[in-house]
């Protein structure tokens, strides 16, 4: 059980503040991305080091260190850089350009932007990334809305609601790797809870595209190549992390795999494939030092009362099982929306989400499925977020045109919504 204390709520001043610079920032430089999420989490550690002038500077130090090195910080950021890896290394030897092609080469004009959907999907749980999957689609849903009477804005949508699909299932997705290792259960027992949840609204998604491009008649084919052994590193992640293979495992060997079929297929050198492999360990080296310089505030906030606080706050007004769940939804969608940024909101809010499920009752596994769920949904709407701007830019469109098309993210907030109200999967309640 939790402490029954009330905590002291002038120790999330320094999460106000780090909330309040990226937020304000951006607003008033109508650019969310214009202060740097590092230099933000710095101030915000240097706010938090303010904090009780009394205790002596070294144990606070020492109170931000053990929290940055916490065993599941260190373990995310391992998991960050692996991922980052075989994400590159298969990109780079054309497996993202075959899985695409590959899709188009067979999909009929009746199904247009269903297959777009499936695509976006299938790529972005193989990339792990939305914001990948929406660079390398975009494009391709541009042609589409060309060729049809398809709106620019419905087709460019459609892509960042399968990258969110495949972002918040994605055994490489940062958010994955989050929620599980904040609500420390494993991704394959994860994956099988959120996929039940999201799979109706998926359904009902296609029906809706279905719907929407059954009477286009253009030609949705591909002149471009593939090669179906080059889509296989996709498939053999994704197959191995169902089985539930160590993640780890699981990325060292789609990264050793990808190797191999760049150097049979001449895309690489060995150099070359050691180049691709350090691009993409650099590329995740930001988002690895956020978590670790987020887990040191987080740690400060606890050890000034902040944390109990919330708690004490929040479960004040829950008297179920399913109030929790409501609360930890609550939490992490209100942080998305605050800092644009899903991976960043399950970072902050895991910890917190962790103590409300156990004080209640709900199974880690849901509370894993919640935190992802929740903040992919809001992230794939917000205007502000990464995907929307960066599919607005490459379609030359306002993102907030982009709003109203935005059907896939609606059905996981949706979905995400009926499974805490019904208690599903039921099978996590018995």
């Amino acid at each position: 059980m939790m402490k029954n204390t009330r905590g002291n709520p002038l120790a999330l001043l320094p999460l106000l503040i780090f909330v309040l610079l990226f937020l304000g920032t951006g607003i008033v430089a109508q650019d969310f991305y214009a202060m740097p999420i590092t230099v933000a989490v710095i101030i915000a550690i240097i706010a938090a080091m303010l904090l009780k002038p009394k205790e002596r500077l070294n144990d606070k130090i020492a109170v931000l260190t053990r929290g940055a090195g916490q065993e599941n910080i260190m373990l995310m950021v391992i998991i960050f850089l692996l991922a980052g890896a075989f994400s590159q290394v298969a990109e780079n030897m054309g497996a993202v350009d075959s899985t695409v092609n590959l899709g188009l080469a067979f999909l009929p004009s009746s199904l247009l932007l269903v297959g777009l959907f499936v695509i976006s999907c299938f790529i972005s749980i193989s990339m792990g990334t939305s914001t990948g999957t929406v660079a390398a689609l975009v494009p391709i849903a541009v042609g589409i809305a060309g060729q049809t009477d398809l709106a620019l804005a419905l087709t460019v949508a459609t892509v960042i609601g399968g990258a969110m699909f495949g972002d918040n299932l994605s055994i490489i997705s940062d958010t994955t790797i989050v929620s599980t290792q904040s609500q420390e259960v494993k991704m394959v027992d994860k994956f099988k809870t959120n996929f039940l949840i999201v799979l109706p609204g998926a359904i009902i998604t296609m029906i809706i595209l279905w719907f929407i491009s059954s009477g286009q008649s253009a030609a949705a084919g591909s002149d471009g190549d593939y090669s179906l052994l080059k889509v296989l590193p996709y498939l053999l992640v994704l197959i191995i992390a169902l089985i539930g293979v160590n993640v780890l495992l699981v990325l060292l060997s789609g990264i050793v795999f990808a190797g191999i079929v760049g150097l049979a297929d001449g895309a690489y050198t060995v150099t070359s494939l050691i180049a691709a492999a350090g691009e993409g360990i650099g590329n995740m080296q930001e988002i690895a030092v956020i978590t670790i310089l987020i887990g040191g505030l987080i740690a400060l906030i606890q050890h000034y009362g902040g944390i109990d606080y919330l708690l004490h706050f929040i479960t004040k007004r829950i008297h179920t099982r399913r109030g929790a769940e409501f609360g930890i939804a609550t939490l992490v969608s209100v942080t998305d929306l605050s800092t644009a940024n899903n991976t960043i909101s399950i970072i902050i809010t895991g910890p917190l989400a962790r103590d409300i499920a156990d004080e209640y009752g709900v199974d880690r596994r849901k509370s894993a499925s919640i935190l992802d769920i929740f903040a992919s949904a809001f992230q794939g709407v917000i205007p502000y977020g990464a995907q929307m701007l960066a599919a607005a830019g490459l379609a030359s469109i306002s993102p907030i045109a982009l709003i109203p098309f935005a059907i896939y993210p609606a059905m996981l907030l949706i979905s995400g919504i009926i499974a805490i109200a019904i208690g599903f999967p039921k099978k996590l309640n018995a």
